[in-house]
């Protein structure tokens, strides 16, 4: 060290030893995380599918419409014995089968059960992007000069597109709520302010009135009556 100060810190530091990862192309960890969401995405939404079917499936309503599709279409006979020698078991698994099938072709799934579909997986979207980019900018362009510049009535179609807007909810959560209720959506025009403003202090009356009801809450509101969770309490002697 005396002999060669100016060496003395390097060979110290060679101590420690550079190791050089392999370099990995960005694309590719990007394309294979991509590509694993869509497939867990695919399963998460062919998952709910097959709950929905099964949950249908126990429905007596549901049931027997499909019973009564299957026997029309002359798929289960009623009386008539099948070819072949069947074991019972056989036979109740064959006639769930046909059921499940007439039920998945009959019923009409909204919402985040539907039908899983390739084209609602983030490949798709992220190449459909561009497309959609462009349906959406065509629309904007034609609801700016149909209502602004205009002033045309609006229509039911862009009825239904405000009162998703007010009320906050996706077109899959509008598409998977009741017809009644829909109806009654439209019905008391809620994508004019002053509506939406009753709607909603409605929706808040229903709410205070339900937790007011609500044995948890009631709970709730007796701790903080008593201090919440900033009261001391000292042990008696």
């Amino acid at each position: 060290m005396l002999d060669n100060p100016e060496y003395a810190y390097y060979h110290y530091y060679r101590y420690y030893k550079r190791q050089v990862t392999p370099k990995v192309d960005v694309r590719i960890v990007i394309a294979a995380t991509i590509s694993v969401i869509s497939i867990l995405q695919y399963m998460h939404r062919h998952v709910r599918f097959n709950e929905a079917i099964e949950y249908a499936m126990q429905q007596p309503k549901f049931k027997n419409q499909a019973m009564k599709i299957a026997h029309d279409e002359g798929l289960l006979v009623k009386g008539k014995k099948s070819k072949g020698k069947k074991s019972k078991e056989e036979r109740k698994e064959e006639e769930a089968r046909i059921l499940r099938e007439v039920v998945e072709n009959s019923i009409d799934i909204r919402g985040g059960y539907s039908k899983p579909s390739v084209r609602d997986i983030l490949w798709i979207q992220l190449l459909m992007s561009p497309y959609y980019l462009v349906l959406y900018l065509a629309w904007a362009v034609r609801w700016v000069w149909r209502f602004w510049i205009l002033k045309q009535e609006y229509g039911n179609e862009e009825k239904e597109y405000l009162t998703r807007k007010a009320i906050g909810v996706t077109e899959l959560y509008w598409e998977a709520i009741d017809d009644l209720t829909r109806k009654d959506y439209m019905v008391r025009e809620l994508w004019l302010p002053e509506n939406f403003k009753e709607f909603k202090e409605e929706q808040e009356e229903e709410m205070r009135v339900k937790m007011a009801e609500n044995n948890k809450h009631k709970m709730w509101r007796r701790y903080m009556k008593k201090g919440g969770p900033g009261q001391m309490t000292f042990p008696e002697d």
